[in-house]
């Protein structure tokens, strides 16, 4: 796992853990923002696949 995929899969982890104390607090904000740290760590890893396909 190169360190670009590693990084987005940290991201996601990171939104996951969040999503899951904005949930334990009921706070709309931090589920709102684990969401989004979690897509973004998705196209992160889309991203870099795309890229490894494109050297080969």
């Amino acid at each position: 796992m190169d360190q670009v995929r590693f990084a987005g899969a940290a991201q996601q982890a990171n939104g996951t853990i969040k999503q899951v104390i904005g949930t334990a607090l009921h706070d709309a904000k931090l589920i709102a923002d684990g969401e989004a740290e979690i897509l973004a760590g998705k196209i992160r890893n889309a991203l870099d696949g795309i890229r490894e396909d494109l050297k080969s």
